[in-house]
C-alpha cells in the first residue's frame, strides 16, 4: 500500500515500532490480540490496530502539498480536514481557512472567493452542489481533492447498482460530512434515502410493508430524501450502502432487516429483483479497529481510553464498543488527563464534555485498555501513555520498552 509523507510532529517512534513489529509478525492481519506494555504495577494494552489510516494519511499529505505549492496564495479548506482537533488547529496555524464547519454552516461567505484562490476537498468529500458553487468561481475544485478512496468506493458501488434501477438506502448519521456527500452523489443518479439506526430502519420496513402511512413515513425522513422520491415506488427495490465509519454490525443488522421485510413482501424467490447484493462498504481501517477492540475487550481490565475527536464517528464507534464492557474515557488529547484523580472526558452521544473523579482505581496495580480513531496521531496515544505511566512512577521504562519493540 502506498506510503504517505506526515509531519513528524504525528509520529511516534515508539507506536511505529509496536505497529511495524506487529505487521511483521502478522502480514496476513488475522491476529487481533491487543499488545501488552508491561510497566510492573502497570499494565497498558493497545489494541492491534489504531490510529491514522490510508485516507487520512492521504488527506493529510496533500493539504500539506498544497500549503507548500501555493505560498502567499489564500487557502481554503470545504471544511475540516479530518475529525482531528490537532491535525486542524495546525492547518489554521498555517493559514488554512474553513468554509464551512462540520453542520455545513457556512462560516466564509463563497461570494468571496475568487479564481485565484485554493481550495481544498477534506477527506469525507463533498457535495454536487458545494462543488457546483466552486467551479462558478473559476477554481479547479479537484487538483486538492483528498476525498477518502473507501468514500469513492461507496460512491462508485451506489451508481453501479443505480444503473440496475435500485434506490439507494444510506446507512449514516444525516448530519455527517461523508453523510451528506454520499447523499448527494447517490440521489444524483437514482432516488436515495438517509436511515440513521435500525429504528429508522424498522419504521421504513413497517412503510414497505404498508404498517404505516405515507405521512408517517414523511414525518420520520423529512429533509433526508431525494427530490421526488416516492415511497410507494422507489422502496420496492433498494440496495444498501453506508457512512464508511459506521458500526459493521450495524449496518450488516439494517441491511438483513430489509432484506427480510423485501422478503416478505415479495418471496425470497424475487430477491434479487428487489434488494441488490451491495456488499459490506465500510473501509478497511474502520472494520480493523472495530475487529481489534472486540479483541482488546477480551482482556480483563480496569478501564479503557478511546482517543480521538469529539466529532469523530469512527472514535465514538469504538467508546461504544468499550462502553459495554468497562468504563471508558473518551479523550481528545493528554491535556484531558487533568492529574491522576480526575479526567475530562466526552460523551461520544451528546459530545459534552464532563469532569470525572476516581477514574483510576485505588488499588496497588491496575490494567488499561487503550485505542484511538483513525483520524488522531499516534503522538496523542504516546502522550497519554507517558502521562498515565508518570502518575505510577513508571515513565523511565518506556525508553526501554521502545528498543524492545525496535529491535
Amino acid at each position: 500500500m502506498k506510503s504517505f509523507e506526515v509531519p513528524t510532529g504525528y509520529r511516534s517512534n515508539l507506536i511505529s515500532a509496536i505497529k511495524q513489529k506487529r505487521k511483521d509478525q502478522d502480514k496476513l492481519k488475522k491476529d487481533f490480540s491487543p499488545t501488552l506494555l508491561d510497566f510492573g504495577n502497570l499494565k497498558i494494552y493497545l489494541a492491534r490496530h489504531f490510529g491514522f489510516c490510508y485516507g487520512v494519511e492521504n488527506a493529510i499529505n496533500i493539504a500539506y502539498k498544497t500549503i507548500e505549492e501555493n505560498q502567499g496564495k489564500r487557502i481554503f479548506l470545504l471544511s475540516e480536514m479530518i475529525h482531528n482537533p490537532q491535525v486542524n488547529a495546525d492547518l489554521t496555524k498555517r493559514g488554512v481557512q474553513f468554509l464551512q464547519d462540520t453542520s455545513g454552516n457556512e462560516l466564509i461567505p463563497l461570494d468571496t472567493l475568487n479564481a485565484d484562490d485554493v481550495v481544498i476537498i477534506p477527506a469525507f468529500g463533498t457535495t454536487l452542489e458545494l462543488e457546483a458553487k466552486i467551479i462558478k468561481k473559476g477554481i479547479d475544485i479537484q487538483k486538492y481533492n483528498t476525498t477518502c478512496p473507501f468514500v469513492e468506493k461507496v460512491w462508485n458501488r451506489s451508481e453501479q447498482i443505480a444503473k440496475k434501477g435500485y434506490s439507494i438506502v444510506i446507512h449514516g448519521k444525516p448530519k455527517h460530512e461523508e453523510t451528506r456527500a454520499t447523499f448527494s452523489h447517490a440521489a444524483s443518479n437514482t432516488p436515495s434515502i438517509v436511515v440513521n439506526d435500525m429504528e429508522e430502519a424498522i419504521v421504513l420496513g413497517s412503510f414497505i410493508l404498508g404498517k404505516i402511512s405515507k405521512e408517517v413515513f414523511e414525518e420520520q425522513f423529512k429533509g433526508r430524501y431525494s427530490k421526488n422520491f416516492d415511497p410507494t415506488v422507489h422502496l420496492d427495490k433498494i440496495g444498501v450502502v453506508n457512512q464508511t465509519t459506521q458500526l459493521a454490525t450495524d449496518t450488516q443488522a439494517i441491511s438483513d432487516y430489509l432484506k427480510n421485510i423485501i422478503i416478505e413482501k415479495f418471496g425470497s424467490e424475487n430477491i434479487k429483483e428487489h434488494f441488490a447484493d451491495t456488499r459490506d462498504t465500510l473501509c478497511y481501517a474502520t472494520n480493523d479497529n472495530q475487529s481489534a477492540v472486540i479483541g482488546l475487550l477480551e482482556t480483563s481490565a480496569d478501564l479503557a481510553i478511546v482517543m480521538g475527536g469529539k466529532n469523530s464517528s469512527n472514535s465514538s464507534h469504538l467508546v461504544e464498543l468499550c462502553e459495554q464492557k468497562l468504563p471508558t474515557y473518551f479523550i481528545d488529547d493528554a491535556s484531558k488527563i487533568i492529574n491522576k484523580d480526575q479526567i475530562q472526558k466526552t460523551d461520544w452521544k451528546n459530545k459534552e464534555s464532563v469532569i470525572v473523579s476516581d477514574y483510576l482505581p485505588k488499588k496497588e496495580s491496575i490494567s488499561i485498555l487503550m485505542t484511538s480513531g483513525a483520524s488522531c496521531p499516534d503522538a496523542v496515544v504516546e502522550a497519554v501513555i507517558h502521562k498515565i505511566t508518570s502518575f505510577y512512577g513508571v515513565e523511565d521504562k518506556l525508553e526501554e520498552i521502545e528498543k524492545i519493540w525496535s529491535n
